[in-house]
């Protein structure tokens, strides 16, 4: 959520801003109602001012007007119109402020000066690229094509077991699937120096609203149909960011690894990748969050997406990085950087990691403070993260790049301790 003070100081610039984003802020609507605001509050402040002098007051007129004779009947009716103006008043005050966090919580972050314009992925700017393509010699085959003719990808009995938009994974592709998540944690643990931590899988609302998802992406999550609104996580992000919810840190920065599931309903996603595993309802990750100081934010997302970029760079899989234009970057995000990578069978780079900056936006909405060992004061944290990487879209890539023509799988060397020494699957 963004700093209301910047609406309140300079709407306009702020709305200018988010157009970078294709999102239109309604001055006028936010305008209205902070002036409704600032009007009822101040009527609201004297209504309980008047009350509360009245109150001070009453028993003493009642006795006066007991000794005189006269009724107490006017001035009962008093106090009772006074509370009940107050009481109004108040109603329609909480109603305004409900209609201004209503709005608050529909804004998206600020982008950043750096991101660029653009209206959809199109305008996404290429910022480095890493590693040879191969030249295979031979048409590549598809992953899922690959995975079939050696026995370890079959949509077919997933679709059985649950639906379409599933995997079920057996013998050494399990096995690479696995130690692909091994390493990554082994890396960023041991060498990036994160933490690892393990997490639930379902979450709750409030969670899903700290980190952006909730309201306006709710149909992409799965529901389970339970009265206390328990969602099973899109991103093990979610979780991990809520770690610190409504807390006041103490040390900073924090750096944390987690390998989970992910489910994602792919609403709107229809027509979109059918074959294969690229677009699955569930999947695994291995998720990199970090909560730094506010200035250390900015070096901290190229710190992260260099950690997530090591890790296509010691599998030698060839990978270019983006930064996402205004109009492609996410709700909560002021920048990020994709990392994509080579899927020979598409002759295309495919996001197989988003790396974002979402400065105080996240901790705004979470609560999440720290004290400034500087200033003393209480101030918002500032939330990084990013994959570490997608490991179902990692398997796909080491399929299709280390293919040999009779179908076999290379596998790459830094694996293969994680894979029992295992050097080709066949």
């Amino acid at each position: 959520m963004i700093d209301i003070k910047l609406l309140r100081t300079d709407i306009q610039k702020v709305a200018d801003e988010l157009k970078k984003k294709n999102f239109t802020l309604d001055v006028e609507l936010f305008l209205m109602l902070d002036q409704q605001r600032k009007e009822r509050q101040l009527l609201t402040e004297s209504l309980r001012a008047q009350k509360n002098n009245y109150a001070k007051t009453i028993g003493k007129l009642i006795q006066s007007a007991k000794i005189r004779g006269e009724s107490i009947q006017e001035l009962t009716f008093r106090g009772e119109e006074l509370k009940k103006n107050l009481s109004e008043s108040e109603n329609l005050m909480v109603r305004i402020q409900n209609e201004i966090q209503e709005m608050l919580e529909n804004i998206p972050n600020i982008p950043d000066e750096t991101v660029p314009l653009g209206i959809n992925e199109s305008s996404n700017l290429e910022v480095g690229r890493h590693g040879e393509i191969p030249n295979l010699m031979f048409a590549p085959a598809d992953h899922s094509d690959l995975g079939a003719k050696l026995s370890g990808i079959d949509f077919d009995r997933a679709a059985k077991i649950t639906g379409a938009r599933f995997t079920y994974l057996s013998g050494a592709i399990a096995q690479l699937h696995r130690a692909l998540s091994n390493f990554m944690l082994s890396v960023h643990t041991v060498e990036h120096n994160y933490e690892e931590v393990y997490v639930p899988f379902i979450v709750n609302r409030q969670s899903l609203f700290g980190t952006g998802q909730i309201p306006k992406f709710e149909e992409d999550l799965f529901k389970l149909e339970d009265s206390r609104e328990f969602y099973l996580i899109p991103t093990a992000e979610v979780p991990v960011t809520n770690i610190f919810r409504g807390e006041i840190m103490r040390e900073l920065p924090i750096k944390l690894v987690s390998h989970t599931p992910c489910f994602r309903s792919e609403a709107g996603s229809h027509g979109k990748d059918t074959k294969g595993m690229i677009r699955q309802h569930q999947f695994d990750k291995v998720e990199l969050v970090q909560f730094v100081e506010p200035q250390q934010s900015w070096s901290a997302l190229e710190e992260l997406t260099g950690h997530a970029q090591s890790i296509l760079q010691r599998l030698e899989l060839p990978h270019r990085c983006v930064v996402l234009c205004g109009g492609d970057l996410g709700f909560a995000s002021a920048k990020t950087y994709d990392l994509e990578v080579w899927i020979p069978s598409q002759n295309t780079y495919r996001e197989i990691s988003s790396c974002s900056n979402f400065t105080d936006f996240q901790a705004r909405r979470m609560k999440t403070r720290y004290r400034n060992i500087h200033t003393g004061n209480i101030d918002f944290v500032h939330t990084v993260n990013g994959s570490g990487l997608a490991v179902g879209r990692t398997l796909v890539a080491i399929l299709e790049n280390y293919q040999s023509k009779d179908g076999s799988v290379t596998i790459p060397e830094v694996l293969r301790p994680f894979m029992n020494g295992l050097e080709k699957i066949k």
